[in-house]
């Protein structure tokens, strides 16, 4: 069964779910936009066949199979819930939704309805990411005890800077921890395979008046200080957690968007007692292994050197990078093909929407200890 793509919001991300799907060889039908303006633009831009004008017109369109939902934060519950009706399988930028009580309903009704939910934690599909977790799961560090990283970005940096995930309306009351700590703890916890019991949090607003832009601005882009309007900031510019994961593993995670000269540097260790992994996305091709006993290694990006069960999410020879925009081939082909197998009880080695509703809670969590400065367990808030 050869499926067929539909993408909403051809942003910066909807953009790079484009490309990818493209080469996979999946065909795009079409996409809907923010207007009919934006999308009859997008489908010129991007050699589109159609601009639907409406999410009824793309939900009833028996040709498509997937829809991408790369759209604000805001928009995901509903569109999800519809489209799924509808009866498509459906793949999600992250956060899945504005809150807990939207992602259970998520989850619930893709079970109801036998449709595949899938949520973009795609940085989990970095070759030597995958083989961070091999590694892990074949006790090559021995014991993890310890984790700790951060995610640093400068994009926000300046009071200028302007997109709408500011806007706690249109994409929660959190930020940078729903935008990117939610990436980091995805991937740290699926590496260890260990899920956060309980935190304590602190989040910061560094800038806390804001210059609007009163046009449209796209993610990354300067916005312009002589046509905007000040507006006070309420959501984390910056966040640091404390965290205890199960089986006596401990860990603490920094988020920011405003860490001059940090383009967009995840970097995470975990320490165990025979030996550490590190690894960060600006250095993506190769994973730093520690010893005590014996010296330092480096693992370059080589499909021959990866584990066997690895070696697959590493497309190209050794020497070869591969990078961000490979991610979504990763991840796109993991769905794509787990839908087109057709046992749909199999287990699933896509981020799920299962897997969205536990960063949910976790941001719920996060936001909770913050608040009330204090230690929260996970789950009960």
């Amino acid at each position: 069964m050869k499926l067929t793509a539909a993408v909403i919001g051809l942003g910066f991300v909807g953009r790079a779910h484009v490309e990818s799907l493209r080469r996979l060889g999946i065909p795009v039908r079409g996409t809907l936009g923010s207007s009919g303006e934006t999308t009859a633009a997008a489908c010129k831009a991007l050699s589109l066949e159609r601009g639907y004008r409406s999410l009824d017109e793309l939900a009833a369109d028996s040709a498509v199979d997937v829809v991408h939902l790369c759209t604000p934060n805001y928009l995901h519950f509903d569109q999800a819930s519809r489209l799924m009706r509808a009866g498509k399988h459906v793949l999600c930028e992250k956060p899945l939704t504005m809150d807990s009580a939207e992602s259970e309903l998520l989850v619930a009704l893709a079970r109801e309805t036998g449709k595949v939910g899938g949520v973009a934690y795609n940085l989990r599909y970095y070759p030597l990411c995958q083989e961070a977790r091999a590694l892990v799961a074949g006790g090559a560090i021995g014991q993890p005890k310890l984790v700790h990283g951060s995610f640093l970005q400068d994009w926000l940096l300046y009071a200028s800077d302007w997109n709408w995930r500011l806007d706690p309306k249109l994409g929660g009351q959190l930020r940078a921890v729903s935008d990117i700590g939610t990436h980091w703890l995805d991937l740290v916890t699926w590496i260890t395979g260990r899920k956060v019991v309980e935190l304590c949090a602190d989040l910061v607003t560094v800038i806390p008046v804001r210059q609007r832009p009163r046009g449209r601005v796209e993610t990354f882009q300067k916005a312009d200080p002589a046509n905007a309007d000040p507006v006070p900031i309420e959501t984390d510019d910056y966040a640091s957690v404390l965290f205890h994961l199960e089986g006596d593993l401990s860990g603490v995670m920094t988020v920011s968007q405003v860490s001059a000269g940090r383009r967009a540097r995840l970097w995470f260790e975990i320490d165990g007692t025979e030996g550490s992994l590190a690894w960060n996305s600006e250095e993506p091709g190769t994973l730093w292994i520690g010893r005590r006993n014996r010296a330092n290694e480096e693992l370059p990006k080589d499909p021959a050197l990866l584990s066997p069960e690895v070696r697959r999410y590493a497309a190209y020879p050794g020497g070869h990078a591969e990078g961000y925009p490979d991610t979504f081939v990763q991840l796109f082909r993991d769905f794509y093909d787990y839908i087109e197998a057709g046992d749909l009880k199999a287990p699933r080695t896509f981020p799920t929407f299962e897997t969205g509703n536990d960063e949910m809670v976790l941001c719920e969590a996060i936001e909770k200890s913050s608040r009330t400065r204090a230690w929260v367990e996970v789950g009960n808030n």
